[in-house]
């Protein structure tokens, strides 16, 4: 039976101004957690993710070895999923 692949790194610890997917990520959920934030909305969970490395996590080459950085929106309760479907559409104008 082979090893499943490591889970995707959660928001990296030592980021440099080197790795630009990663500041991008960052820089996008701390903007959307402000503006969730002024309109009332809290996702606990938010948070950056980084893919898996193709030779596994030995091979951590700093910077140049992240291709894309995601924001992870975790879960939440259903009160806050319906406050942000609020958000979402009083934004888009319903």
């Amino acid at each position: 039976m082979s090893t499943p692949p490591p889970l995707p790194r959660r928001t990296p610890r030592r980021h440099s101004p080197g790795s630009p997917k990663v500041q991008e990520a960052l820089d996008a959920r701390d903007a959307l957690a402000e503006a969730l934030t002024r309109a009332g909305v809290q996702l606990p969970a938010m948070d950056v993710r980084t893919p898996w490395f193709e030779a596994g996590p030995e091979r951590d080459d700093g910077p140049t070895s992240t291709r894309y950085a995601l924001v992870y929106l975790g879960v939440c309760s259903a009160p806050v999923a319906l406050a942000l479907a609020a958000v979402v559409a009083k934004g888009a104008g319903r």
